[in-house]
């Protein structure tokens, strides 16, 4: 009976989401973004990012766009397009002060299966994410950083 009851509460603490994932869940805006390249912050578009990231028990998606998007039916208006937007879905963990995803699905697939670490802060209802360095996607020679706030909303 013994060896029945701690295989159960093995099962509960391996399938139940950390403390840390449990104070995650909810439904967050992107408040703001800074990416800092070789040490300096980089404007990617003169309007801030507008997304959100929605954090269940243990899965995560991410989609945000600049604010500078408009329709475009040409190839480099659609190309534009595609590098005014981020999106992915897939798992996470809380391990500490570490967020770690692992995207399932991405929008331009180089983040599938690839773990994205990122240090966490909550502070009453926002998230500040910081990614670890990570090579620049526009120039893979230079080394950046991603800091994100999140308001939660739901």
């Amino acid at each position: 009976m013994a060896r029945l009851v701690f295989a159960l509460m093995l099962v509960l603490v391996l399938v139940t989401p950390s403390l840390g994932q449990q104070s995650l869940v909810g439904t967050y805006k992107v408040i703001s973004e800074i990416v800092e390249v070789d040490g300096t912050p980089s404007q990617n578009s003169a309007k801030p990012r507008t997304g959100y990231l929605v954090l269940t028990p243990t899965r995560a998606i991410a989609f945000s766009t600049t604010g500078e998007r408009t329709f475009g039916t040409s190839v480099a208006e659609k190309a534009a397009l595609l590098d005014s937007m981020a999106g992915w879905a897939g798992t996470y963990r809380v391990e500490g002060d570490k967020l770690i995803t692992t995207a399932e699905v991405s929008y331009t697939e180089n983040l599938n299966g690839k773990p994205m670490v990122n240090t966490w802060q909550l502070s009453g209802n926002r998230l500040t994410t910081t990614s670890e360095p990570m090579p620049y996607p526009r120039e893979p020679s230079k080394t950046m950083i991603r800091r994100a706030v999140y308001e939660k909303i739901e």
